[in-house]
């Protein structure tokens, strides 16, 4: 055992230079109570040294909190989020007013009898419908995965305390990423389901600009360049007239509802596509959380045994 004399002198110079002013205070406390007698029932506080006070580094700023927020911020979530509302804004939108546009064409130009085309207006009256619900469900799908990327980028990277995960929580990820592979291969139907008006309008339009070409303009062979709407199959084949030629297509091209359906099918498309990627993001994401989760939860099991 090493000597008193020698624990001292190996003593930091600065607590001794403290324990000195603290033993100064407490005898000048003492002389204090011994010149005024009344004055013992008080207590003395001893004031805390330098050493005792926390230092301003020593607990999280503004800074520290600001970064550790920043941390558990799902960036591929929210990319996906905002991908997501843009793509299906966009297909809804665009979609409706383009069928109501394409179902006006049809009316005046390639089926004047409403019989003929009275199943594919019921369809199409469907099919916006169907809109309106999609646009209300992938709202609140979107709101619902990005909550559970934050939930699930906080516990990958413990930013509250200990980590914390349940087989429910687990078992809730593992759905979430089985949904989100299944729309995601609907919305690849719908994305090449989209594509088929946009085709449709291309040919149409393509043969316009084959009527307005320099060494076709002014010719008898004009008359013989036709459109058949029948052949895509959406009016029937006894629809009257059902087949546009020469400079009466090309009026129909020149009209206001052609030209914003055709360019109207065509955003509707790419937010179609947006969507897609933005489904695919998020099941990239789930899936990486879902497979860390589930590896530190029997890293968290096998350090218990």
């Amino acid at each position: 055992m090493k000597p008193a004399m020698e624990t001292a002198a190996e003593e930091n110079p600065e607590q001794s230079q403290e324990r000195k002013v603290n033993s100064r205070a407490e005898m000048e406390i003492g002389r204090y109570h011994w010149m005024y007698p009344g004055s013992k029932n008080h207590q003395y506080h001893p004031v805390p040294t330098q050493g005792d006070r926390a230092g301003p580094l020593s607990s999280p700023g503004c800074f520290e909190c600001c970064i550790k927020c920043l941390g558990g911020v799902p960036y591929a979530s929210l990319v996906a989020t905002i991908l997501c509302f843009s793509g299906v804004a966009l297909f809804c939108g665009c979609g409706h007013v383009a069928l109501a546009g394409t179902v006006a064409i049809l009316e005046q130009h390639f089926s004047t009898n409403a019989s003929d085309h009275a199943l594919l207006s019921e369809v199409i009256q469907l099919m916006q419908y169907v809109i309106y619900g999609i646009a209300s469900f992938f709202f609140l799908y979107g709101i619902i995965l990005l909550a559970e990327g934050f939930y699930t980028t906080s516990a990958v990277k413990e930013l509250h305390g200990e980590f914390k995960t349940t087989a429910c929580g687990r078992c809730i990820s593992g759905m979430f990423i089985f949904l989100t592979y299944v729309l995601g291969v609907a919305w690849l139907g719908v994305f090449g389901f989209s594509a088929v008006p946009v085709f449709m309008f291309y040919n149409i339009w393509s043969t316009c600009e084959v009527i307005k070409a320099p060494q076709t303009n002014g010719t008898a062979g004009v008359e013989q360049i036709c459109v058949d709407v029948r052949q895509y199959g959406i009016i029937p084949w006894n629809a009257f007239p059902g087949k546009i030629c020469g400079s009466a297509l090309e009026n129909i091209c020149n009209t206001n509802e052609f030209y914003m359906s055709y360019h109207l099918f065509i955003v509707a498309c790419a937010g179609a596509g947006a969507t897609v990627i933005a489904l695919l993001i998020y099941m990239m994401a789930t899936t990486y959380n879902y497979a860390v989760l589930k590896f530190k939860s029997r890293e968290d099991c096998c350090t218990k045994f």
